[in-house]
C-alpha cells in the first residue's frame, strides 16, 4: 500500500508543491534572519571603530592621559550607555574604563563578539569588542553592548519558528488544494476511460472550452475514441461479412459432401466423403471460434449483457458434460454456492465455461471440480482436473491463439479454447489464470460484478 502510494503521480506532485512552499519559506526566513544579524554585527563594529578612533585622537594629541582623559569622557556621556571603553597600562594596570580586566577571549586586531560583566552591572553582556595595542604597550578595548540587539534578534527568531509552522500548516493545505484540483480535472478522463472499457463506446471526455494542458489531453482523448469506435465498427462490419461470406462456401461444401455420400457406391468412398465432412465442420468451427475471439477482444457482445446467475449456468454446463464424462471414465464435481448475479453476455459466459470443461475432459484425469466464489469485486469460475497439468513455463503458450501443447495432436481442437476463455473474460472486465492444481491443471476465469 505505501508502495502504491508513493508511486502516485497526485502524491508526488502535492510534495513537491509542499517541498517547494517550505522551502521557499525558510530560505526567506533564514535570509531575513542572516541579513539582520549582519546589520546588527556590522552597525556595532562600525560603533567600536568609530570610538577608537576618537579614543585615538587624544592619545595622538597628549599620549596616554590625552587618552584617559578622552576614555574618561566618553563614559561620562549620558547619551552613549551601550560604549564599552578599557584603557590597560603595559604592565597590566587599569588606567580607565567601565571593564574591570582585559578579557581573555579578545585578540589584538579583529573585531570580537564576547559576554562579559561591565562595572556596576549584575548580569553579563554581549558586546562587539575590537582590541588595540599602542606604541608604548597601551592596551585599549573599545566596543558597543548589543544585548538589546541580540534579544530583537531571539524575539526574531521565536517569531521566525511560528512563521514556519504557519508555512507548514499552509504548504500542506497548498499541496492538499494541488493535488486536489489536479485529480478532479483528471477525474472525468479516467470516468470516461473507464466507461469506455466497460463497453460504452459512445462517451467522451466533457470538455470546459479552455486552453490549458488538461483540455488538450480531454480533446486528444475524445480523438483517440473516436478513431477507436469507427475501427470497432468496421471490425464488426468486416467480421460479420467474413462469417457470412465463408459461412456460405462452407455450407454449400457440405450439402455437396452429402450428396456425394448418398452417391458412393463403395465403402471406402463413404469413408472418405465422412471423413471430409467432419473436416468442413472441424473448419466451420475454427472460423466462427476465432470470429468469436475477435469479437470479444474487440468488446463486441458487451450490448447483449443481462443478469446472470453463474451458479446455475455452471451447474447447467456440468449437467451437460455429465454423459461424455461417464463415457470417458471421468466424474464432474460441482461445489454448491448460492445465486451468484453478475452482469454478462449468457451464451458467452457459457461458451466460456464450456471450452474450460471440454479442456480438462480432453487432458485431465479422474474428478474434475468446478466451482463459483465470489473475490474482491469479482467472481471466479474454477475448473480443476486431476491430470498432467501444464507446465508453468508453458501456460502463456496455452493461452495463444492455435497454441497446442500435445505436439502429436492426439486430441481434436484447433488450440482455440481457453484463448476464447481469455477473450470472454476479458470482455467481463476479468482474467483468465492457469495454476497448479498438484496435480492437474486449475483454470480460473474471473468476471467483474
Amino acid at each position: 500500500m505505501l508502495k502504491r502510494f508513493s508511486r502516485s503521480a497526485t502524491v508526488r506532485f502535492a510534495l513537491l508543491v509542499f517541498a517547494l512552499q517550505i522551502t521557499g519559506a525558510a530560505v526567506v526566513l533564514l535570509t531575513v534572519r542572516t541579513i539582520t544579524e549582519n546589520r546588527l554585527t556590522t552597525s556595532a563594529t562600525d560603533h567600536a571603530a568609530h570610538l577608537r578612533a576618537l579614543l585615538l585622537e587624544g592619545w595622538a594629541s597628549d599620549g596616554v592621559d590625552g587618552l584617559v582623559r578622552a576614555a574618561e569622557a566618553r563614559l561620562d556621556r549620558s547619551d552613549r550607555p551601550q560604549s564599552v571603553v578599557l584603557v590597560m597600562h603595559r604592565d597590566g594596570r587599569v588606567l580607565a574604563g567601565n571593564v574591570a580586566a582585559w578579557p581573555p577571549n579578545v585578540e589584538i586586531g579583529p573585531p570580537a563578539t564576547i559576554e562579559i560583566f561591565r562595572v556596576a552591572r549584575s548580569q553579563p553582556e554581549a558586546m562587539r569588542v575590537i582590541g588595540t595595542v599602542l606604541p608604548d604597550g597601551t592596551r585599549l578595548l573599545t566596543g558597543h553592548v548589543i544585548e538589546g540587539e541580540l534579544a530583537f534578534v531571539g524575539a526574531m527568531e521565536v517569531a521566525m519558528v511560528a512563521a514556519m509552522i504557519v508555512a507548514l500548516l499552509l504548504a500542506g493545505l497548498a499541496g492538499w488544494a494541488a493535488a486536489r484540483l489536479i485529480a478532479a480535472r483528471l477525474v472525468r478522463t479516467a470516468q470516461t476511460v473507464a466507461a469506455v472499457t466497460a463497453g460504452d463506446l459512445d462517451r467522451r471526455v466533457a470538455l470546459d472550452g479552455g486552453s490549458d494542458a488538461f483540455e488538450a489531453l480531454g480533446r486528444s482523448v475524445n480523438a483517440m475514441l473516436d478513431r477507436i469506435a469507427t475501427l470497432v465498427g468496421e471490425l464488426k462490419l468486416a467480421t460479420d461479412g467474413l462469417a457470412h461470406d465463408l459461412r456460405s462456401p462452407l455450407t454449400r461444401l457440405r450439402a455437396t459432401l452429402e450428396r456425394a455420400l448418398a452417391a458412393a457406391e463403395g465403402e471406402d468412398g463413404r469413408v472418405a466423403v465422412l471423413r471430409a465432412m467432419d473436416e468442413g465442420d472441424r473448419l466451420l468451427g475454427m472460423l466462427d471460434t476465432a470470429l468469436r475471439i475477435t469479437r470479444a477482444e474487440a468488446g463486441i457482445g458487451r450490448e447483449a449483457f443481462q443478469s446472470v446467475d453463474l451458479s446455475a449456468l455452471v451447474a447447467d454446463v456440468a449437467d451437460m458434460f455429465e454423459p461424455l464424462a461417464e463415457d470417458r471414465g471421468l466424474t464432474i464435481v460441482v461445489t454448491q454456492a448460492p445465486p451468484i448475479t453478475v452482469p454478462a453476455n449468457r451464451e458467452m459466459i457459457g461458451q466460456a465455461v464450456a471450452n474450460m470443461v471440454d479442456n480438462a475432459l480432453k487432458y485431465g484425469d479422474g474428478t474434475i471440480h468446478m466451482s463459483v466464489v465470489e473475490v474482491a469485486g469479482a467472481v471466479a469460475i474454477t475448473v480443476a482436473d486431476d491430470g498432467p497439468g501444464i507446465p508453468e513455463e508453458r501456460r502463456v503458450d496455452a493461452l495463444r491463439r492455435f497454441g497446442r501443447l500435445d505436439a502429436a495432436r492426439t486430441e481434436s481442437g484447433a488450440g482455440l479454447g481457453l484463448s476464447l476463455v481469455a477473450a470472454v473474460a476479458h470482455l467481463h472486465g476479468g482474467t483468465l489464470e492457469l495454476g497448479d492444481n498438484a496435480p492437474g491443471l486449475a483454470a480460473r476465469m474471473t468476471v467483474a460484478r
